[in-house]
């Protein structure tokens, strides 16, 4: 009985995800999202309370990031949007491959809403999991709320034991956000419709086959780390 729940959960915040997110996007809308996800990645790796994000960010593997994680019900819990995956390679960081993100009831360490998030992923597990499957958080994949707090600067003896950590910002209040469940999601007519016909994200982020000039600021604020 739990896991029929806990797929009727998922299947209703898909459902979410798919009316919030155009599926035929504009290239204005394409563009929206990668500026969005290069305001939040600006806005949250120079925040005060995540004085440690930098850290994670130089150490690894990839970045997930959504400018917008919305809240809705129908008759439970189900949050979903849309974003972005960076990977680092030998040549810097990628161009972003687009994804989408559902869970039922997901958890919101922050309290409320959770409105820009940024996932820093480890592992080259984790990215495996991430570019080969469309796949539910939870099992052997360890994901962790990364930490938050005031200090005069980041630690450099950071511990990096789970595959991905997550760093929330919502309305004021920091911290992470549970994944246990959610399901991220390939964007296919996305990523098609940015870079051309087979802009796969193993195409895109490991093969680097595929590029778009007006990613350009979002590989610029990577850069730096």
């Amino acid at each position: 009985m739990y896991s029929i729940a806990r797929s009727l959960f998922l299947l209703l915040a898909l459902v979410l995800v798919a009316g919030c997110v155009e599926q035929t996007p504009s290239p204005a809308k394409q563009q929206e999202l990668v500026d969005r996800s290069r305001i939040t990645f600006d806005k949250l790796v120079a925040h005060p309370n995540f004085t440690e994000l930098p850290n994670y960010v130089r150490d690894a593997k990839a970045l997930v990031i959504f400018p917008s994680l919305v809240k809705g019900a129908f008759g439970v819990g189900g949050e979903g949007g849309s974003g972005v995956i960076v990977a680092r390679g030998p040549g810097g960081w990628s161009d972003p491959a687009f994804y989408t993100i559902a869970a039922g009831s997901l958890g919101l360490q922050v309290g409320g809403q959770v409105s820009e998030v940024i996932l820093t992923v480890m592992s080259d597990k984790g990215l495996d999991a991430l570019i080969n499957n469309q796949f539910k958080f939870g099992g052997d994949m360890e994901v962790a709320a990364g930490p938050t707090g005031k200090s005069q600067g980041a630690s450099t003896t950071t511990n990096f034991g789970a595959d991905i950590y997550s760093f929330a910002m919502s309305a004021g209040l920091f911290g992470g956000v549970s994944l246990e469940g959610a399901a991220i999601l390939k964007s296919d007519e996305w990523n098609e419709g940015y870079y051309g016909n087979g802009a796969t994200p193993y195409a895109i982020l490991i093969e680097r086959r595929y590029t778009n000039p007006n990613a350009g600021a979002l590989r610029a604020s990577l850069s730096a780390y």
